[in-house]
């Protein structure tokens, strides 16, 4: 396997991490107006996810750089004609943190339900956002002879496009809700837990069907594969969720995510853009990789740092993986 090739599976697999660390991150904020009942079942909403929602992100940032060092072509040609949708996910994810920041500063029910609007809009818009962005890279764009879109700043979007987008929300409101069963307990739990049986078997259906549409475009017996392999895993969490094995549901719903993702990385390999214009402008692994000589430092750092963030990242969930409650809130107090 040429380094090429391992830099693409790396890559797809922090895609692949930030879709199921920061889809339950991302659930939790979107289901906050729908299962919180007042503000102390909010809290323990936001403190379900309060140690490690920033650390969640880290795995954007890094897929974006490993997309920057490792294929050039590939992130100038995307980013670039993403650069509006990428800018408003930017500012929700800015918003967003600065609220869970805020929310507690000041005892007002006026400040609190503001900040609690921000977290809502930022919990929605970046997985809609990143969903686009990895439907436009597997179903491609126009671009020309040398890699540059042609159309305005919306010439991504398309029926399909707008169907990954659609896709990730989906999976992020199941993934999140069974999240707060795992995490909380009480009618809180309970609620979470009757929402993720309902939710299930209709959230899901959008990535169902933009699996059907790359496999239908450039699939082949193995994503077929792992298409059958992500409608089983389907399948067993919504059982378990209804038997209140929430545990079980939460690891079968990353079994759906995971295997959607390597699914849709296998359809777009052995290409990282394809162009809709022209099938000879499609930007391809070996056409936009970097120097074997950069490949071979990134890999070096990678063996020695990536264990180090998911030893440390592993013991963060490690510490923090009791349940909580609204026992468990502190009274509100005036800082």
């Amino acid at each position: 396997m040429t380094l090429e090739t391992i830099w693409f599976c790396v890559i797809a697999l922090f895609w692949l991490g930030y879709l199921f660390l920061e889809g339950f991150d991302f659930g939790v904020g979107m289901l906050m107006p729908v299962l919180a009942k007042d503000n102390t079942e909010r809290r323990v909403m936001v403190n379900t996810i309060g140690p490690v929602w920033d650390g969640n992100e880290v795995w954007l940032i890094v897929a974006g750089g490993a997309m920057f060092a490792a294929f050039p072509g590939w992130y100038a040609s995307l980013f670039s004609a993403a650069y509006l949708p990428l800018l408003v996910v930017l500012l929700a994810l800015i918003g967003r943190g600065v609220a869970f920041e805020y929310r507690g500063k000041v005892d007002s029910d006026r400040w609190r339900r503001n900040w609690d609007r921000v977290i809502g809009i930022g919990s929605w818009i970046p997985p809609f956002g990143v969903g686009l962005l990895l439907a436009t890279t597997t179903l491609g764009l126009p671009l020309d002879a040398d890699g540059n879109r042609v159309g305005g700043p919306f010439a991504a979007l398309s029926l399909e496009t707008l169907l990954g987008a659609v896709a990730v929300v989906g999976f992020s409101l199941v993934h999140g809700a069974a999240f707060l069963a795992l995490k909380t307990e009480g009618d809180l739990r309970h609620r979470a837990r009757n929402l993720a049986t309902r939710l299930l078997p209709v959230a899901l259906l959008p990535l169902l069907a933009f699996l059907v549409v790359v496999q239908l475009r450039s699939g082949d017996l193995w994503t077929l594969l792992l298409i059958g392999i992500a409608v089983v895993a389907a399948v067993i969490a919504w059982f378990r969720i209804r038997a209140g094995r929430e545990g079980q549901a939460f690891a079968a719903l990353g079994g759906v995510i995971g295997a959607a993702a390597v699914a849709i990385f296998v359809a777009l390999y052995p290409n990282v853009l394809p162009s809709t214009l022209d099938p000879a402008n499609t930007l391809t692994i070996a056409g936009e990789a970097s120097s074997p000589y950069t490949l071979t430092v990134m890999t070096w750092v990678a063996l020695f740092g990536a264990p180090a963030v998911l030893i440390y990242q592993g013991w963060t969930y490690w510490v923090f993986r009791k349940r909580i409650g609204t026992r468990h809130i502190p009274p509100v107090h005036a800082p």
